[in-house]
């Protein structure tokens, strides 16, 4: 058990016993207030009831006859609704007080320590008997009127030779061990329930950091339906991520290495040859330097991409026109592709602006259309279209080239990742990838779908600004 768990039992085994003992002790010493104040032993209030039948039954002229002749130490009290005494006894207040406070609840719960009765002359009377010392037993004289002289019925049986009352009422100690019992195994089984999950969170949490990502609670977690839950399903989304992104790393630093073996292989290669044979020189220099650019561009390539995924890409509050952009990328990529008789057009709003950074913005529409182009087989089309609509830009980037497998729809967008690998041997297998990065970086996105006619079309969707700056 935790630290935890025995604060939880404590504070509630001590909130429980504080409220418990309060609420007993002041019930334990209500009740014995109050059985100080009258006599409520059984046998005493069995007196009393017969009283009061004599006063039903023969009126105030019998029960005072009863009451003259009545030579035990305990007093039978009558008081009419006048606070008169049927003897003109005198009366202590607190005792007829407390006979009146009872009346209710003696007659609710069977006791008879305060009873109300209604003579025959239609007088309303109190009866009680204040406390009395231990050892009484009622005398023989009490008794009911007989048939003949009062027309009542006989003395009830068990009247004479009544036992002695009852002391002071001791403590409850059975029902104060059960509630105590209780309430160690609720405190207990309540601090158990909270800190449980807390400690499975705790044991995933040491799994993650010692390297086993596929670690889940949700299946341990799921059942309960409060915040232990949630809390679990955020952990495993976490978690989740995590293994994706260290998964993601390690296949990355993998194609990496793959990429970046083969150029310095080469220039191994190159300076090998240079110094078995010094006449050929100006070969394996410019062997080495295209080999060098080819490494330069995978390093920019990798670094931008790695700043993206980062979340750190610089300064997006620019005002950037997507419209004039692409206009400009469109005029570069088709002088370029007007040697292989390639056409690239543009259809689209004169204006768009969009917040963001124009130079990611760029590299990721550049990237889509060299890629489009890549692909294009000789005087084939690349269609650039652009459209304003609900405060939305959307582009459709389409090709005449091979499409892709459906299953690759989603894995170009990957780094490393080439549908055609063989087709292209120079490509790396980043441009895709650092162009979604830096679309999601804008709030935009990019999805792709082979053309129902041949080609591949991209469609890339960005938020306009409000307003042109």
């Amino acid at each position: 058990m935790g630290r935890l768990f025995w604060k939880f039992f404590l504070a509630f085994q001590g909130a429980q016993l504080l409220l418990g003992g309060s609420v007993g002790l002041f019930i334990w010493l209500h009740a014995d207030s109050r059985q100080q104040l009258l006599n409520r032993d059984p046998r005493s209030q069995l007196v009393l009831q017969l009283a009061a039948q004599v006063l039903r039954q023969g009126g105030e002229t019998a029960l005072r006859r009863q009451l003259q002749d009545y030579r035990g130490p305990e007093q039978i009290l009558v008081v009419d609704a006048g606070g008169r005494e049927l003897l003109d006894r005198p009366l202590d207040p607190e005792p007829l007080a407390a006979a009146r406070q009872m009346l209710a609840a003696g007659q609710a719960n069977g006791e008879a320590a305060a009873l109300q009765v209604l003579s025959p002359a239609g007088q309303t009377y109190l009866l009680y008997m204040p406390p009395h010392s231990p050892g009484l037993r009622p005398p023989p004289e009490f008794r009911a009127p007989l048939p003949d002289e009062a027309g009542l019925r006989p003395p009830l049986p068990g009247m004479e030779g009544a036992g002695p009352s009852p002391g002071p009422r001791p403590l409850p100690w059975f029902h104060i061990l059960a509630g105590l019992l209780a309430s160690l195994a609720f405190s207990a089984l309540l601090a158990w329930y909270v800190v449980k999950p807390i400690r499975q969170l705790q044991a995933a949490f040491r799994a993650v950091a010692s390297g086993r990502l596929d670690t889940r609670v949700g299946a341990h977690l799921g059942r309960r339906h409060d915040e232990f839950a949630q809390l679990g399903e955020d952990f495993d989304a976490m978690a989740q991520q995590l293994e994706s992104l260290i998964t993601s790393q390690r296949r990355l630093f993998h194609d990496v290495s793959h990429e970046l073996r083969s150029p310095l292989a080469r220039l191994e290669a190159a300076i090998g040859l240079a110094q078995q044979n010094p006449e050929k020189m100006a070969v394996t220099l410019e062997r080495v330097t295209r080999e060098t650019r080819r490494m330069d561009g995978l390093v920019g390539e990798l670094l931008t991409l790695a700043r993206l995924e980062s979340g750190m890409p610089g300064p997006m509050d620019e005002a950037v026109d997507v419209a004039a952009l692409l206009q400009g990328i469109v005029e570069d990529a088709s002088f370029e592709a007007s040697g292989s008789g390639c056409r690239v057009e543009y259809r689209g709003p004169e204006q768009a602006w969009v917040r963001g950074r124009e130079e990611l913005l760029g590299r990721a529409l550049e990237n889509v259309i060299r890629n489009a182009l890549k692909y294009s087989p000789p005087g084939g089309l690349i269609d650039v279209k652009a459209a304003a609509a609900d405060g939305w830009l959307r582009l459709n980037i389409g090709d005449q080239g091979p499409g892709v497998p459906p299953e690759a729809l989603e894995t170009i967008f990957k780094p490393f990742c080439r549908a055609h690998p063989h087709s292209h041997p120079n490509g790396y297998g980043l441009g895709l990838a650092i162009a979604r990065r830096a679309l999601e970086t804008h709030g935009g996105r990019i999805t792709a779908e082979n053309r129902p006619g041949g080609g591949l079309l991209m469609q890339i969707t960005l938020p306009l600004l409000p307003k042109a700056p």
